[in-house]
């Protein structure tokens, strides 16, 4: 009833590549169907196999998620459904930074318009599938994961290997900790990520990715006592990682600080951003 077929766009970023979920054995729902490339299509297509196609249902408007969506749709007449465009359900202070230096955006499909708009707790149904929609902002503002029985498809709120990009403005991390709040509380039994293995102890997962979180921020207000910074500056100093990943570093970094910003517990020399240096309130 649930078949994974995993796109070929392996990276450290999306572990061994974005995993596209067929739903259903007569009608189906496709999650995630990828991103824009010939050889996923087909694949997804030979899994279709000619049966109606009644749902495309997408995470988020990032493009290993969602590139591959309109070509589906041509193929399949189904719609494609989800919560918004790539810029919409930002909180407050994402949405005025959004004009500003902040830099981000990266993997947005600008171009993102779902044929039909999810509603938070909207259930999509067919005889022998359900699924209700989930608002879970956080690594994406429009993000959505969704219910099917105790099961959740989570996108990439939570991934099985690593703690996910959070990159302002278009993630948000009191946003993320909200929706991982709301998860726990849905008591599942598996997480289905988009990128990795199911998670079979998702108590367990969250915690971790809280604890996580907590640490890095204790890890940001120590690196500032010597005196103001920049997001990239702190990312050096505290992460153990390549150069090549530093600037997504940097960005988790960002979203820490603007946390930390809104809350009243850092002030900047300019208008926040990537270029501001975040210091102790």
């Amino acid at each position: 009833m649930l078949r994974v077929l995993t796109a070929g766009n392996p990276s450290p970023l999306t572990g061994p590549g974005t995993n596209t979920f067929v739903l259903g054995d007569g009608d189906l729902a496709i999650i995630d169907p990828g991103p824009s490339d010939s050889a996923h299509l087909a694949a997804i297509l030979a899994e279709v196999g000619g049966r109606p196609v009644r749902a495309i249902l997408i995470t988020h408007p990032h493009l290993d998620h969602c590139g591959g969506a309109r070509a589906l749709a041509e193929a399949t007449g189904a719609p494609v459904l989800g919560f918004g465009g790539p810029l919409e359900g930002r909180a407050p202070l994402m949405a005025t930074l959004a004009g500003a230096e902040i830099g981000g955006g990266e993997g947005l499909d600008f171009g993102f318009c779902p044929d039909r708009r999810l509603r938070d707790g909207e259930v999509i149904a067919d005889a022998d599938w359900q699924l209700t929609a989930l608002w879970t902002p956080g690594h994406s503002a429009p993000h959505m994961s969704f219910l099917w029985g105790d099961l959740l498809f989570c996108g990439d709120l939570i991934l099985g290997w690593s703690s996910t990009l959070i990159s302002p403005p278009d993630g948000d991390l009191t946003d993320y900790l909200r929706s991982l709040a709301r998860i726990a509380a849905l008591g599942t039994r598996q997480l289905l990520p988009a990128h990795g293995a199911p998670i079979d102890d998702p108590a367990g997962r969250i915690e971790e990715l809280l604890a996580h979180r907590r640490a890095r921020t204790a890890e940001i207000l120590a690196a500032l006592q010597p005196g103001p910074a920049t997001a990239e500056e702190l990312a050096r100093r505290i992460y153990t990682v390549p150069p090549a990943l530093i600037p997504a570093a940097a960005r988790n970094v960002l979203s820490h600080l603007l946390a930390l910003y809104d809350l009243g517990a850092l002030s900047v020399d300019r208008e926040p951003g990537a270029a501001a240096r975040f210091s102790r309130s």
